[in-house]
């Protein structure tokens, strides 16, 4: 059977364009229930959650990505509370406390994006609008180990 994008009259509206007229599915996902964050600030970073309840490694495994602070990874972290926040406000839009954090941390993540980009070069392509000339590949890159640690 050859798939032409068009749905064979036996199938029926409720049946897609697979082989053999599979049925189309749902997903489910459950809402979040409130629960206090568990994971300290640095463990809620490597493991991509605050909450232990939503930590589901892939293949269980888990980033071990180093702790140790630097201008990269205080920008990832504001990045981290940015992405948590977006997500909460997704099941409790209501929240107003939460919108005044989030939007909070929006003009700290510009704000901080801003100072690094002008001391470091560029994260992604969007911060090269504002660049002199092309410095998207000049070393070192943001990801580099050891890159962009504190002067001491």
């Amino acid at each position: 059977m050859e798939n032409t994008g068009t749905p064979r009259e036996d199938c029926g509206y409720r049946s897609g364009l697979l082989p053999e007229c599979a049925p189309l599915a749902l997903t489910y996902t459950p809402m979040q229930q409130g629960s206090e964050p568990a994971y300290a600030t640095n463990d809620a970073l490597s493991r991509g959650t605050l909450f232990p309840g939503l930590d589901l490694p892939f293949m269980n495994l888990v980033n071990k990505t180093p702790t140790h602070s630097t201008p990269l990874r205080e920008l990832m972290a504001i990045d981290f509370v940015v992405d948590e926040l977006e997500l909460y406000l997704d099941t409790h839009k209501n929240d107003s406390e939460a919108f005044a954090t989030y939007q909070g941390f929006l003009k700290l993540a510009a704000e901080g994006r801003e100072r690094y980009v002008a001391r470091y070069g560029p994260v992604s392509q969007s911060d090269m609008i504002n660049a002199k000339s092309y410095t998207w590949l000049n070393d070192p890159w943001p990801w580099d180990i050891g890159a962009n640690a504190e002067e001491g």
